[in-house]
C-alpha cells in the first residue's frame, strides 16, 4: 500500500493507493485544511483514524517549500517536516519528501492527453527537457530533465526570482510594488491567488477603471481574487478584465523565461489551480505573446508545446508514482 500526499499552504490532500494490474488505484482519499493542524504528522494521524495506515510500504509527499536533506520548512505554513520523523511514524524506511512542483512535474508524465488544453497549436512534440509552472496559493516552478530514455523531476524555488517587467505598464507595476515590498518583488507576488488581487489594486489605484459593485460590496472573508475572476468572466467588468489580461501576460512571460532556462524542447506544462479557472484569458493571445516575446528566441519558443493540465490532483498522482517507481 502506498501513501501519497500533496501538502500546500491552503490544503493537504492524502490518499492511499494499491497497485492493481500494474496501475495505481485509489483506495482512500481525504482533503484537509492545512491550517487546522500543527504538523503533517497530525494530519496523517487524523487520516489514520479513518483509514488503515498500518501496512504502508512506501510514502511520498509533495510539499510547498524547499526540501533540503530530507527536511522541509514549509513556505506558507509553520510546519517543519522531516523524512526521519515520517519514517518512524509510518514504520517504513521508504519515505521521500519532494518539492510540490517536483511531484506535479512527475505527475504530468502520467496524465492522458485529454487531461490537457493546448495553448500553442503551432508547437510540435519533441524529445527533451520539459518545464512545469503552476500558479496557485504561490508560484511553483520545476523541470523534467530528459536523459535520453526517461524524464527526472527537478524541483526549484524559481517562483521567488525577481519580477522583470517587459512593458511600460509593467514598469509602473514594479515601481508601485516596490513601495509595498521594498526589499524584493518576486514573480510569486503577482502570479498567485493573492497576486491577482494585487494586480487589481495596482490598476484601480492607477485610475484604470472604477471598481465594480461586486468588489465594493464584498463581505469580510470572501475570496477577492475569485470575485475578480467572476467579474471578468461573467460581467465583463473593465477593471477585472484588465487584471486577468495582465496576469496572463506576465504568466506567459515567466513561463517563457523558465522554458529558456530549462531548454524545454519537450514542452511546457502549466499546472496549479488558477489556470483552469481563467482559461479564456490563457487561450487567447495574451499568454502566448508573453511566452514567446523573447527577441531572437521567439521562433524557438513558438515551436514548443504549451499545455494546461486540468487534473487538480497531478501532484498527488506524481507523488504516488514516484513512490512506486523510485523508492
Amino acid at each position: 500500500m502506498i501513501l501519497a500526499g500533496d501538502i500546500g499552504g491552503t490544503k493537504t490532500n492524502l490518499a492511499l493507493f494499491d497497485v492493481v494490474d500494474d496501475r495505481l488505484q485509489v483506495t482512500a482519499q481525504t482533503q484537509f485544511k492545512s491550517r487546522d493542524f500543527k504538523s503533517l504528522g497530525d494530519v496523517i494521524r487524523t487520516f489514520g483514524q479513518e483509514h488503515e495506515t498500518h501496512s504502508i510500504e512506501a510514502a511520498c509527499f509533495g510539499i510547498a517549500g524547499p526540501v533540503v536533506n530530507g527536511r522541509c520548512q514549509t513556505t506558507n505554513l509553520p510546519w517543519d517536516i522531516t523524512d526521519k520523523d515520517l519514517k518512524e511514524q509510518l514504520a517504513t524506511q521508504k519515505v521521500r519528501l519532494l518539492n510540490d512542483l517536483e511531484a506535479t512535474a512527475y505527475g504530468m508524465l502520467y496524465l492522458p492527453e485529454d487531461a490537457f488544453v493546448n495553448l500553442n497549436p503551432g508547437g510540435r512534440k519533441r524529445e527533451g527537457n520539459c518545464a512545469v509552472i503552476a500558479a496557485g496559493t504561490g508560484l511553483g516552478e520545476a523541470m523534467l530533465y530528459f536523459d535520453g530514455n526517461a524524464h527526472h523531476p527537478i524541483g526549484s524555488e524559481g517562483g521567488h526570482c525577481d519580477f522583470a517587467p517587459v512593458t511600460t505598464q509593467q514598469d509602473a507595476l514594479l515601481q508601485w510594488m516596490r513601495n509595498r515590498y521594498p526589499g524584493h518583488v518576486s514573480f510569486e507576488r503577482i502570479l498567485s491567488g493573492p497576486g491577482i488581487y494585487t494586480l487589481y489594486e495596482f490598476l484601480w489605484e492607477s485610475g484604470f477603471a472604477p471598481e465594480p459593485a461586486s468588489m465594493r460590496h464584498l463581505e469580510e472573508g470572501e475570496d477577492k481574487s475569485a470575485m475578480i475572476s467572476e467579474c471578468a468572466l461573467k460581467e465583463r467588468d473593465p477593471l477585472c478584465t484588465e487584471t486577468l489580461r495582465l496576469f496572463a501576460e506576465i504568466y506567459g512571460a515567466e513561463a517563457g523565461n523558465l522554458a529558456l532556462k530549462s531548454m524545454s524542447l519537450g514542452g511546457v506544462y502549466i499546472g496549479g489551480g488558477i489556470a483552469p479557472k481563467i482559461l479564456p484569458f490563457l487561450t487567447n493571445h495574451h499568454f502566448m505573446n508573453g511566452f514567446a516575446g523573447k527577441g531572437r528566441f521567439e521562433e524557438l519558443l513558438r515551436g514548443m508545446q504549451v499545455k494546461i493540465a486540468l487534473n487538480a490532483e497531478t501532484a498527488l498522482l506524481g507523488a504516488a508514482h514516484f513512490a512506486i517507481d523510485r523508492l
